[in-house]
């Protein structure tokens, strides 16, 4: 599970990195607003922890924000501001749990859990189809004409922004984001990798669909001529 964590507190940013990933989470930290706001974008989270006292853009701003452009990630709200109507305020705004500081981490992680169970999350396990290809990902299955196979979790990650673009091109930067993440230092080649990966998988249960390079861009899912 990946988490935004937006917490303008040095100390307790670090604090929460370091337990939420020793709890087997993947995290990527910001300290300001507007990076919670460009991140939170990126629609590539399971969850956002979100202060509400951020520089730059106050977290009721980042989450009125996203919820108006349809990002529909959970949000837990951490913060010092504990009134009711400090609760009140933020849950209409769209936030999915209120958490007042100071908390302890088996508190927030157990948040964590109850939100990531709720029901509405379930739309993005989903099947997704295209053409002749169906993609299961409660099964971690992907079916074609000619039989299925398994994928890794990069080459789902993957697939599951081609399928989901609704055959436009996606741009390098745009699959390196959703693949690996705001902050991770891989290299272009990985992509090239996986991209090489997942097209053998199409070839394997023997879809019409194919992974097409357009130069100087990136990559676009397409049916062969």
């Amino acid at each position: 599970m990946r988490i935004l964590l937006a917490e303008d507190d040095e100390k307790l940013n670090e604090t929460l990195v370091y337990g939420l990933t020793q709890a087997g989470f993947i995290v990527d930290a910001c300290f300001d607003g507007e990076d919670a706001l460009f991140y939170g974008e990126q629609n590539i989270y399971d969850i956002i922890l979100l202060d509400r006292m951020l520089p730059c853009m106050e977290g009721t701003d980042v989450l009125s924000t996203l919820r108006r452009r349809g990002v529909s990630t959970p949000v837990i709200i951490i913060t010092a501001l504990g009134t009711l109507s400090d609760k009140v305020e933020g849950l209409d705004l769209g936030a999915d749990d209120y958490l007042v500081k100071p908390f302890a981490l088996e508190e927030l992680l157990a948040r964590i859990r109850c939100v990531a169970r709720r029901p509405r999350r379930i739309v993005d396990e989903e099947t997704r189809s295209l053409a002749d290809l169906v993609w299961l990902p409660a099964e971690n299955r992907l079916n074609g004409p000619a039989g299925s196979c398994t994928l890794s979790r990069r080459e789902a990650a993957l697939l599951e922004a081609f399928l989901k673009s609704g055959g436009a091109t996606l741009s390098r930067s745009h699959l390196l984001l959703k693949v690996w993440g705001p902050d991770s230092d891989v290299e272009e080649g990985n992509l090239d990798n996986y991209i090489h990966f997942l097209r053998r998988r199409l070839k394997t249960v023997g879809s019409r669909l194919s992974l097409k390079t357009v130069r100087g861009v990136g990559y676009a899912l397409t049916e062969l001529s």
